[in-house]
């Protein structure tokens, strides 16, 4: 009877999760595709992942007719956001903000031909953070490829790819139009998100309709 049983239950759990992942974070509703981050039932999975990618070209594909992309995320990998933003510009989409949108969230906005937030909705920037034991396992797993001899080449190689990684991201956000000084605001150093008002966003160009 139990082993009748066992591949019963399998299958129903099958479909379920078959379900969750990337495309957990994904709906579309006639011409606006959304992306929400916290609609996934892992809470590991609740960030802008590199597995949405594909997932992200895959609706657009599917669904010539979309014109926007509707966002709430507190955001995720850097190089996911970057990828999904070339996305987005590349069919070129407007952008909501409904909820939040922070840290690689931002990127993927910025990409917006139009870029517009939904009253009671936020944007937050902060700065990147690196752990000890992330710096560490980096280290441990890149060294031979990099050919770094000791901890303090690698050290330097942190400080140039840092300044590198600035540059890139003032750079990008100034070519969406956002006014230079509050693109270096955003790097200033804060213990925690920063949530400038709406009308601050607009003065700055991050908001535009």
């Amino acid at each position: 009877m139990l082993d009748r049983f066992i591949p019963m239950m399998v299958l129903c759990i099958a479909p379920f999760s078959a379900l969750a992942g990337p495309d957990e974070k994904f709906s579309v509703q006639g011409s606006v595709l959304f992306y929400d981050t916290e609609a996934a039932s892992v809470r590991g999975d609740r960030e802008v992942a590199n597995d949405d990618i594909d997932v992200m070209k895959r609706h657009l594909r599917d669904t010539p007719g979309v014109r926007t992309v509707k966002l709430n995320s507190t955001g995720g990998s850097v190089w996911a956001g970057n990828e999904m933003a070339r996305i987005v510009m590349d069919f070129d989409l407007s952008t909501v903000v409904d909820g939040e949108c922070s840290s690689s969230c931002v990127t993927i906005f910025l990409a917006g031909r139009t870029r517009t937030m939904t009253r009671g909705s936020k944007m937050g920037f902060h700065q990147r953070s690196w752990s000890s034991s992330a710096i560490e396992s980096y280290y441990d797993r890149w060294r031979e490829d990099e050919n770094w001899a000791d901890p303090f080449e690698f050290a330097s190689w942190v400080y140039q790819d840092t300044q590198t990684e600035t540059f890139k991201d003032l750079t990008y956000m100034i070519s969406r139009g956002v006014e230079p000084e509050f693109a270096i605001e955003t790097k200033r150093y804060r213990s925690g998100t920063w949530f400038p008002t709406r009308s601050e966003l607009i003065d700055a160009g991050v908001l535009r309709d």
